[in-house]
């Protein structure tokens, strides 16, 4: 079983997105520059996340992504699935004609594992990645530059 570039990329231009871009838009070249991922393959990529109302385009100057909705809601599934990525172990990719037209021996194990892997996905969210990361957000990082800084008096 394998996960293609398509569905990993994908998952990191989002995860870098749920980080950067909850105060401001980011453009696609901040993250194709962060991330180390072409910029028409991100475009490509933000085109079907788009469509799939996991992103939101905000267009002219200061413009860029960010997240649809918050990142709680958003999970890793979601957005392989989006890009047209199967996570599948099967080797006829879920048809059932594994073995000269019919279903081989061991091709229910096969799907179980897909399924099992991705209900596992449906399960973890950008926030999770998030603070499995130990990443803070811009958000929680302006709060930390605006916070007032904390004085001790003399009694």
């Amino acid at each position: 079983m394998k996960l293609t570039t398509r569905g990993r990329y994908a998952v990191t231009a989002m995860l870098d997105l749920a980080i950067h871009g909850d105060r401001q838009p980011i453009t696609l070249a901040d993250i194709s520059q962060r991330q180390e991922i072409s910029l028409s393959y991100l475009e490509q990529l933000f085109s079907k996340l788009r469509r799939e109302d996991l992103v939101r385009s905000i267009r002219g100057p200061g413009g860029g992504y960010q997240l649809a909705r918050g990142f709680e809601t958003i999970f890793v599934a979601q957005i392989i699935d989006a890009v047209d990525e199967s996570i599948d172990a099967t080797n006829c990719q879920g048809r059932g004609d594994c073995n000269h037209g019919e279903v081989c021996l061991t091709h229910h194990l096969w799907q179980d594992l897909s399924d099992q892997i991705h209900g596992f996905l449906s399960g973890i969210s950008l926030e999770d990645l998030v603070k499995r990361g130990g990443f803070r957000t811009s958000s929680y990082m302006a709060g930390i530059v605006d916070a007032q800084p904390l004085t001790i008096r003399d009694q």
